[in-house]
């Protein structure tokens, strides 16, 4: 049984392999030597291959033959499920057809972190809402309010975003180089669960937007995957409308954007300035933008203000520097930290070589060193009150 289990897995890799490189099986058999028929018997695991033809196939496809002989089959094809995408989508480039190959290779990696070191998954999956029954900025508002309270987050800014979506919610959260005009990718993976492709080249405030819009997907529809463009034009979908919401109302709850904004126009004589939204943006860790056309939903400052302070040449950024307002902390690996974490333990335990852990990280030697030390390193304040950096693992055998 184990022998079969592995062989429909090597079958399963190499059939994978061959499309994501996107090569006919006419042209595969060709770079082989062996006939067409030869090759789909190879795909559907009724022929083996034999070692020096496993090494051929992994040159032709890009691939080392490591990750074709893992014992388990790859997740559901990522690629194919984003195919209407590449086709008819806003972006119909080879960058995305690149990034979503990317987040595949990625989810397969993960799995195989998984498997090497015997762990579970982080998070517990959230029970899939329906909330067609209402207009969309009502039920966005109403499910980010229902979410904020399941998880205890009350009604004050969230520091750490991307890593409470993946301990408290069970995301996957990976950072990709997509095309300027995508913002991030929602995709439903067995056996990862939810899984979230975030523009890496984006501001960290529009990161952090993209990450609320795609966790509404994850919450109402996980059975369809997204592409979510910045900027559409035209009549925009219900479930973009929705998503938008709830981000708007996950990241900025009524109820306390509404109180500190009256608190610090009470510190500014009554009347809300400039500084009250870069204040107010930097506290929530959203873009001023955002923040104002946040208080317009709310009637909190009149309608078009964000398009007034346009006009007027408002530079939020450099405001923020006049405040003195300090620069946050960015997460802009391109991994999710459990990912990370287990690959670090693997290569601790000396289950995987260096060159192994690099390649888990997508790096080469000097970066994966270097992430390394950031993994098993802490700062911290000694008795002279000067910073010092502990290493996590000395004296750990």
């Amino acid at each position: 049984m184990e022998q079969t289990e592995s062989a429909q897995a090597l079958a399963s890799r190499i059939r994978g392999a061959r499309e994501a490189a996107n090569l006919t099986q006419a042209q595969a058999a060709a770079e082989l030597g062996v006939s067409r028929p030869t090759l789909i018997a190879m795909e559907k695991g009724t022929r083996s291959v034999s070692p020096p033809e496993l090494v051929k196939l992994a040159n032709a496809y890009g691939r080392d033959v490591a990750t074709l002989l893992r014992p388990t089959a790859p997740p559901a094809s990522i690629r194919a499920k984003f195919r209407t995408a590449f086709t008819t989508g806003p972006d119909k480039s080879e960058q995305l057809e690149t990034a979503v190959s990317e987040l595949e290779e990625l989810a397969d990696n993960y799995v195989d972190l998984l498997r090497r070191s015997g762990s579970r998954l982080p998070g517990r999956q959230p029970a899939s809402r329906s909330l067609d029954y209402l207009a969309p900025d009502r039920a966005g508002e109403d499910l980010a309010t229902e979410e904020r309270n399941r998880l205890g987050l009350g009604d004050g800014p969230i520091q750490q975003l991307r890593e409470m979506l993946e301990v408290e919610v069970g995301l996957r959260v990976f950072f990709l180089d997509l095309p300027s005009k995508i913002a991030g990718l929602f995709i439903y993976v067995d056996p990862l669960g939810g899984c979230v492709g975030v523009n890496r080249n984006h501001p960290a405030e529009r990161r952090r937007w993209t990450m609320a819009h795609e966790y509404a997907h994850y919450l109402s529809s996980r059975d369809r995957s997204e592409v979510t463009p910045i900027g559409a034009r035209g009549r925009i979908p219900d479930t973009e409308r929705f998503a938008e919401a709830f981000a708007g109302n996950f990241l900025m709850p009524r109820n306390g954007i509404t109180r500190r904004f009256h608190e610090l126009s009470r510190d500014n004589g009554g009347k809300p300035t400039p500084a009250t939204i870069v204040q107010l943006a930097h506290a929530y860790r959203v873009s001023a933008q955002a923040l104002c056309l946040r208080l317009e939903d709310l009637a909190l400052v009149r309608p078009a203000t964000w398009d007034r302070l346009k006009d007027n040449n408002f530079q939020p950024r450099a405001a923020a520097e006049r405040l003195r307002l300090p620069n946050l902390p960015d997460n802009g690996s391109r991994l999710p930290y459990h990912y990370r974490t287990l690959a670090t333990q693997l290569f601790v335990d000396g289950d995987i070589t260096e060159s192994q852990f690099a390649r888990y990280l997508g790096t080469d030697i000097v970066g994966a060193r270097e992430e390394f030390e950031r993994l098993t390193s802490t700062t911290d304040v000694g008795d002279d009150g000067e910073m010092q950096v502990l290493d996590l693992l000395d004296g750990v055998e």
